[in-house]
C-alpha cells in the first residue's frame, strides 16, 4: 500500500487547502449565459459601468415607488414596521419606508360589510361574504321538532381595525361560526310556524343582541348593523304539504275576515236604526206632552178670564175661531132672513166650474 499525504482520506475535503479543485460548475454556468446574452445584444453587453448605473436607477424607482401610499375615504390604514404595529392612519396620501419595512393593511372602516347565509351574491369579492356549504348552514330544528331551511343576512362594520387585524385569527370565518351558532339559538326556542310567519322580527332583534354581545366578548372589533331573514321555508320532501296547510290557513283567515266585515256592515246600521227610533219616539213623547201641557195652562188661563168677563170671553172665543174656520171655506155666502131659499145659489161655484 503506498505511502503518499495526497491519497489519505484525513487529507480529503473540502477544507483541504492542498487538494486541488476544478472550478464551480455554477461559475462556468454564468459564463455560459453572459457569454451567450451577449451574442444576442447588437452591441455586446453594456460595460460594467452603464450596468450599475441602470440598476442604482431601478433600485431607486423601486425605493420610490414604494415609499408612498394613498388611503381611501372609507377606509383606515394599519402601519406595521419590522411587524410591529406602530400606527393608525387615516384617509389620504401618505408616506412610508420602502423594501418591506413599513407594512400598510387597508380597512374599510367606513364600508357597511355583509355575510350570505343560504345563498350566494354574484361577485362578491369577500371570501367570507358567501357560504362554503350553504345547505348545511340552512338546515335548522325548531323547537317543536320540525325542520326548517333559514336563509339570512348579516351587516356589519369594522369598529376597531387594531382588535379586527390582531385580536382574532380570520375575523370573518369566526363572524359566520358565531351567526350560524346564534341563529340556530334563536330558530330553536321558537316553533316552525313562528319562524315561518309571526316571528320573524322578533328573530331579527334577538339574534343581533347576541351576535353584538359575542363580538363583543371575543374582541373582533365588529359592529353588527343589521340581521335580516330572507326565505324561510320547509324542506323539499314536506313543502308540499306545508304549502297545503298554509293555503287553509288562508282560506280560514280569509273566510273569518268576510264574516267579520259583514257584522260590521249589519250590525252597527241596526244599532243606528234602534238608536235613531229611539231618540224618534223620546222626541214625539216631549212634543206630546208639551202640547198637552200647553193646552192645559191655555184653558186654564181662558178660564180665568172667562170668570172675569163672560160675554167679553164668549165672543173673543168665537171671533178667534171664525179667524180660525173662515180662511178654509172656498165659498162663503152671507144671506139675511127674509130669503126664502139658498138652493139656487148652491149651484154657482159648479156653473162657473164648467164654463169654459
Amino acid at each position: 500500500m503506498p505511502d503518499h499525504e495526497d491519497d489519505r482520506p484525513d487529507d480529503r475535503g473540502p477544507w483541504n487547502p492542498r487538494q486541488k479543485r476544478a472550478p464551480p460548475e455554477i461559475d462556468a454556468i454564468l459564463r455560459q449565459g453572459r457569454e451567450r446574452l451577449g451574442g444576442l445584444l447588437p452591441g455586446g453587453l453594456p460595460p460594467a459601468k452603464s450596468t450599475a448605473v441602470v440598476g442604482a436607477v431601478a433600485f431607486f424607482a423601486v425605493v420610490a415607488w414604494s415609499s408612498y401610499y394613498t388611503v381611501p375615504s372609507d377606509s383606515v390604514a394599519v402601519v406595521q414596521r419590522f411587524g410591529k404595529y406602530t400606527a393608525e392612519v387615516p384617509p389620504g396620501l401618505h408616506f412610508k419606508f420602502p423594501l418591506g419595512v413599513d407594512v400598510v393593511t387597508l380597512v374599510p372602516v367606513k364600508r357597511q360589510l355583509k355575510q350570505e347565509f343560504g345563498f350566494t351574491t354574484p361577485g362578491a369579492s369577500d371570501p367570507f361574504q358567501s357560504p362554503v356549504d350553504g345547505r348545511r348552514e340552512t338546515e335548522m330544528v325548531t323547537g317543536d321538532l320540525n325542520a326548517a331551511l333559514v336563509e339570512w343576512v348579516v351587516q356589519y362594520r369594522i369598529s376597531e381595525p387594531l382588535k379586527f387585524l390582531f385580536e382574532v385569527r380570520q375575523p370573518g370565518a369566526t363572524l359566520r361560526y358565531v351567526s350560524e351558532s346564534v341563529m340556530r339559538e334563536v330558530v330553536g326556542d321558537r316553533t316552525v310556524d313562528e319562524v315561518i310567519t309571526i316571528g320573524r322580527q322578533e328573530i331579527e332583534s334577538e339574534a343581533l343582541l347576541k351576535m353584538q354581545a359575542l363580538t363583543t366578548k371575543y374582541a373582533m372589533g365588529i359592529s353588527i348593523d343589521q340581521v335580516q331573514l330572507k326565505n324561510i321555508n320547509p324542506p323539499e320532501p314536506v313543502q308540499a304539504s306545508f304549502n297545503e296547510v298554509n293555503q287553509a290557513q288562508q282560506e280560514k283567515e280569509r273566510l273569518i275576515n268576510e264574516a267579520r266585515r259583514e257584522y260590521n256592515k249589519v250590525i252597527p246600521l241596526a244599532e243606528g236604526e234602534k238608536d235613531q227610533r229611539i231618540r224618534e219616539a223620546d222626541g214625539y213623547r216631549l212634543k206630546r206632552i208639551n202640547e198637552a201641557e200647553g193646552d192645559a195652562a191655555r184653558f186654564t188661563a181662558l178660564l180665568a178670564e172667562y170668570v172675569k168677563a163672560p160675554d167679553v170671553t164668549r165672543r173673543r172665543i168665537y171671533i178667534e175661531t171664525l179667524q180660525d174656520v173662515l180662511p178654509g171655506i172656498g165659498s162663503k155666502i152671507i144671506v139675511d132672513g127674509s130669503t126664502a131659499s139658498i138652493l139656487p145659489l148652491l149651484t154657482l161655484d159648479r156653473a162657473r166650474e164648467d164654463q169654459p
